[in-house]
């Protein structure tokens, strides 16, 4: 349809070959294809060049209407914009300086936020309603393609005035006689922990449980009892002095963060794109993210 619309637009098989990007012989055998399944002799060449027959006028207008279709058909799933997913502390403290390189690297590819909770994003991902997810932990299913995007180390947390803030690290004993205030359900924290401790999950010290970091940061803010979380998502805190963070001893337990999308999408399909280069970043500094390089716009291109 669009080499025979081309030519009889511009009335030259050479100029509608240019204009396609293929060869003048390859045009002619569309063009023949066409004429074959058709029946009929769509295009007459003269020595001032091509017009259309009578049927060729006839058909010019289905042919109009099916290379719309077509391209209808081909851009249903492209014109959406990226629908991301994002586990909450994810979401909400770490993703954005990337998404602020990513738009600058992919040169106005639009994508859409939805923040939530781990099981949730997860679903979302597997009935389709987001394109690629970022996750505190991912399960190896079959199905998808996933990379570990960066690493966070977990920290402990407390109130200026606790005793703890004035500790150079935390050991493991007074983790485990010490009731933690637990954040958001279903990130793989308590069971990190539990190998770190090396106790049953069932024996973490655990006290309230307040469902998202931000509330348990506002308790230990107040003094009312300390926690663990992702290093990053303090860093505010931290530099305004509000809470203190601690390391743990010996060796941190590290939280691989995980990018996924469907193995159904083409390499060439947006998600693809923005999960690889998001995992290709896992060496930038979140500050060298946001500047949106020429060596981040080569990787997304490829």
């Amino acid at each position: 349809m669009a080499s025979f619309l081309a030519i009889a637009r511009l009335g030259s098989f050479r100029s509608a070959a240019r204009e396609l990007g293929i060869s003048q012989g390859a045009i002619s055998q569309q063009l023949q294809k066409l004429e074959g399944l058709l029946g009929v002799r769509l295009i007459d060449r003269d020595p001032q060049g091509c017009r259309l027959t009578v049927e060729g006028r006839e058909f010019q207008d289905h042919a109009r209407k099916l290379q719309g279709l077509a391209s209808n058909a081909l851009n249903a799933f492209r014109r959406r914009p990226l629908a991301i997913g994002a586990s909450s502390n994810i979401g909400i403290y770490l993703l954005h300086p990337y998404l602020k390189a990513y738009a600058a690297a992919a040169e106005g590819q639009d994508a859409e936020v939805r923040i939530g909770g781990n099981i949730d994003i997860a679903e979302q991902l597997a009935r389709g309603d987001i394109d690629v997810a970022i996750m505190e932990w991912w399960d190896q299913r079959p199905g998808y393609i996933a990379r570990v995007w960066r690493h966070e180390t977990l920290v402990a947390i407390a109130a200026p005035d606790h005793p703890w803030a004035s500790l150079t690290q935390v050991s493991r004993a007074q983790l485990l006689e010490a009731p933690l205030l637990g954040g958001e359900p279903g990130t793989g924290t308590g069971r990190l922990l539990a190998d770190y401790l090396g106790v049953e999950l069932a024996a973490l010290p655990l006290g309230k449980r307040l469902g998202s970091t931000a509330a348990v940061k506002q308790w230990v803010k107040a003094d009312m009892g300390v926690s663990l979380v992702l290093a990053g998502t303090v860093e505010e805190e931290v530099r305004a002095g509000t809470l203190v963070a601690i390391p743990l001893e010996g060796k941190p337990p590290c939280k691989s963060l995980h990018v996924a999308w469907r193995d159904s999408l083409a390499d060439t399909h947006p998600a693809h794109r923005f999960g690889s280069w998001l995992a290709a970043s896992v060496e930038m500094p979140a500050m060298h993210a946001s500047t949106g390089s020429s060596v981040q716009k080569s990787a997304l291109m490829k």
